[in-house]
C-alpha cells in the first residue's frame, strides 16, 4: 500500500510547487511572461494606431505647407491645409483623373500595388526606385481661387536611403519654390544636410526645363558660380555627401520627366492650371 503521506512529485500545471532552479519552472515562467508582453503590445498597437495614424497626416501636411512657405509655428495645420486642394494625376497623359479618391490616395502604398503601379526599366531608373505609381497626387496651394503653387511629391535613392520628400513649383510649372524632404536616413551632417534651412532656402526660383525642355535643374559639386553659364538650373552640392547629392539631382531628373510630371506640367504651362 502506498503512503498516502508521501508527497505527489509536481506536475507542469502546478509549477508553483517546483524548485526554482527547476528547468521545467524556468521555461513556463519565461513562456507566460512572453505571452503576457505580447498581449499588452498587441493591444497597445492596435489602441494607438488611430492616433498614430493621425500623427503622421498631420506631419505630411505640415511639411506640405513648410515647403509652399505657409507653415508658421504653433498655426492651426488643419486649417492652414484648407488653402490646399488634392488632385490625381495619370502621369502617362499628364491630365487629372477621378479614378481613384485623391483625399485617401496613398501613393507609396500604391507603387508597391501590382494594379497601381509601373515596373521602371533599369534604363530610366536614375532614381533607383524600381516601381512607381501610375496615379500621383498634386497639392495645388490656392488663393482667393487661384492656384499659386503645385507640390509635387518625389522621391529616390541617395547614399544610404531613399529620400521622400516635396518639390514646389509655381504655377507657371516652370519655377521652384522650394524642396524638402520628410524622411530619410542619410548621414547626419553630410548628405543629412538636405534638412539644412540654408540649403533649401537656395532652391527658390530656380528652373526646371531649358529652352529645348530638358530637365536641367541639378546639383552641381562644389558651388555654383553667380553669373555663370546655366546659374539658374543649379544648385550648390553638399559638402561631403557627392552621393546624396547626386540622388537628389537623378531623383528631380525623372520625376520631372517624361516618366514622371513632365506632360502634367507642360499641359499646366501650355494651358495653365
Amino acid at each position: 500500500m502506498p503512503n498516502e503521506n508521501q508527497s505527489k512529485p509536481a506536475s507542469a500545471w502546478n509549477f508553483l510547487a517546483l524548485p526554482n532552479d527547476s528547468t521545467v519552472k524556468t521555461y513556463i515562467m519565461a513562456t507566460l511572461v512572453c505571452l503576457v508582453c505580447a498581449v499588452f503590445v498587441s493591444v497597445s498597437a492596435v489602441a494607438l494606431k488611430p492616433l498614430q495614424q493621425l500623427n503622421k497626416e498631420l506631419d505630411k501636411k505640415k511639411n506640405i505647407l513648410q515647403v509652399a512657405g505657409l507653415y508658421q509655428e504653433g498655426i492651426d495645420i488643419k486649417e492652414a491645409f484648407s488653402k490646399i486642394e488634392i488632385k490625381l494625376i495619370d502621369l502617362a497623359t499628364g491630365e487629372y483623373t477621378t479614378e481613384l479618391d485623391a483625399a485617401t490616395y496613398d501613393e507609396r502604398k500604391a507603387a508597391k500595388d501590382p494594379a497601381l503601379n509601373i515596373a521602371i526599366d533599369k534604363s530610366n531608373d536614375i532614381a533607383s526606385i524600381r516601381m512607381r505609381p501610375k496615379l500621383m497626387p498634386v497639392y495645388q496651394v490656392k488663393e482667393d481661387g487661384v492656384v499659386k503653387q503645385l507640390i509635387l511629391p518625389v522621391n529616390g535613392y541617395g547614399l544610404w536611403s531613399t529620400l521622400y520628400g516635396f518639390l514646389a513649383v509655381e504655377s507657371d510649372g516652370q519655377t521652384i519654390v522650394g524642396l524638402s524632404y520628410y524622411e530619410h536616413a542619410e548621414t547626419p551632417g553630410l548628405g543629412g544636410e538636405v534638412d539644412n534651412p540654408k540649403w533649401k532656402k537656395i532652391w527658390a526660383g530656380k528652373k526646371i526645363y531649358a529652352d529645348n525642355g530638358d530637365v536641367a535643374i541639378n546639383v552641381v559639386k562644389g558651388m555654383v558660380i553667380p553669373g555663370s553659364t546655366g546659374e539658374q538650373f543649379s544648385v550648390d552640392g553638399l559638402a561631403g555627401a557627392t552621393l546624396t547629392s547626386r540622388g537628389v539631382s537623378n531623383m528631380l531628373k525623372y520625376w520631372m520627366g517624361i516618366h514622371g510630371y513632365k506632360n502634367y506640367l507642360s499641359n499646366i504651362q501650355a494651358n495653365g492650371v
